[in-house]
């Protein structure tokens, strides 16, 4: 590999124009739920269908993420992320025109296959520019952008409520096709990152392998397939929680719908915020140190987090819940800003988009069952307590599993 490194205002530069991409990314996927009435009223659907709008999202997203991530490994990183932005920049802007339920179906299929292309290839590029100890930092701060376009999605039933619902698609549309131009201008691949390390002449063997073949070399390492099970188990206790803690407050705590819905993102959200900031210097800082710092951020996490969300679960007390909901945010903010940096520990810099994706595809389909499962016992009255006792556990089980990885020493300069 080349010894070039990128310079330090260089790489934070790539951070900051990624942000802004980020919180598009989320925004535009996002926003739909926040206008369901209004998008019902123009076009006349079941709730299941309006549900399948974001369930074939989902699902196009999570399947896909591996093959993105292989073509981000292949082709570039930068090149990979421009496409992707400007293609779900025009299908957000096109999902504005749409005339009926199948129209609007494909369209959310088109925006799965085009954001499944961005994660992976993001969080690969800040890794390339941040080698050193800032890695984690550059990565919470990168996905601090995911939290704010989360957030800003309510700026779509705001629109939709005042003007037309179509206005937020064509308004965020057209800013993310116009911010590719910045891209254009702005992004570029690292100076040591595998593609442009690469000879011209001969290509590396990452290079020649298929896909099937690169995710089968990552499939055959031990530490990758820890982190597999790592990730499923917290998509298992994400999902349970995103999906039924407005409900479980309304119905526990005795809430109105609009204080349950801020209580159930505000804490969270915020606690996720200042986690990342948090979790990323403090691996950074403990990695100077500790070659297993990245990993075991996460693992104190969330050894926090799992009886404190128990706790959260079993309580009738508000601010004990909500205590226990700070705590989780946290744990959350702790593995976000570590994730990819852990993954660059265990895996080769050539695979690591692709190896991101299979994270995000497990995480999406696993996200996907237990939406769908707990909403069949969600039919049959079953406590909503022991969803969160179930997911409480599932933290616990992936705190435990960051101890058995062991990164490679061939990786520390990566």
């Amino acid at each position: 590999m080349s010894d070039a490194r990128p310079t330090h205002s260089r790489a934070w530069l790539i951070v900051g124009l990624l942000w802004f991409v980020a919180c598009l990314n989320y925004l535009d996927r996002l926003m739909i739920t926040t206008m369901r009435d209004a998008v019902k009223e123009s076009i006349p659907m079941t709730e299941a269908q309006f549900g399948l709008l974001t369930s074939v999202f989902l699902w196009v997203y999570g399947v896909l993420s591996p093959m993105a991530g292989y073509l981000a490994d292949r082709c570039g990183r930068s090149r990979v992320i421009i496409l992707s932005l400007f293609v779900w920049s025009a299908v957000t802007w096109l999902t504005g025109h749409a005339a009926n339920f199948e129209q609007l179906l494909i369209a959310r299929a088109l925006m799965g296959v085009s954001e499944a292309c961005y994660i992976p290839a993001a969080l690969a590029l800040i890794a390339d520019y941040h080698q050193g100890p800032t890695r984690s930092l550059a990565t919470g701060l990168h996905m601090s952008g995911v939290y704010a376009g989360a957030a800003l999605g309510g700026l779509g039933g705001y629109i939709a409520e005042h003007y037309h619902w179509q206005s937020a698609f064509y308004i965020f549309g057209a800013t993310g096709v116009c911010y590719t131009i910045v891209l254009l201008a702005g992004l570029r691949d690292s100076p040591g990152s595998p593609r442009k390390a690469d000879a011209p002449v001969t290509p590396s063997p990452a290079r020649r392998e298929s896909p099937i073949k690169a995710i089968g070399n990552l499939l055959r390492q031990g530490s990758f397939l820890v982190l597999l099970c790592h990730v499923g188990l917290l998509a298992l206790a994400y999902w349970g929680i995103n999906g039924w803690l407005p409900t479980y407050l309304r119905e526990q705590f005795k809430l109105g719908l609009g204080q349950a819905g801020l209580s159930a993102t505000g804490y969270v959200q915020a606690a996720s915020f200042v986690g990342i900031l948090v979790g990323g210097i403090w691996a950074d800082s403990w990695s100077r140190r500790n070659v297993k710092a990245r990993a075991l951020v996460p693992f104190v996490g969330f050894c926090a987090a799992a009886p404190a969300l128990f706790c959260a679960a079993s309580s009738n007390t508000l601010s004990v819940a909500l205590a226990g909901l700070v705590i989780f945010g946290l744990a959350r903010g702790f593995s976000d800003a570590n994730m990819m940096p852990v993954l660059c520990q265990i895996v080769d810099s050539r695979y690591r988009a692709t190896g991101y994706g299979l994270l995000n595809c497990i995480s999406c389909l696993v996200g996907g069952a237990t939406i769908y499962l707990s909403g069949i016992l969600r039919d049959t009255h079953f406590n909503l307590a022991i969803v969160f006792q179930i997911a409480a556990a599932g933290l616990g089980l992936a705190a435990l599993l960051m101890l058995a990885l062991k990164p490679r020493s061939d990786l520390e300069t990566q």
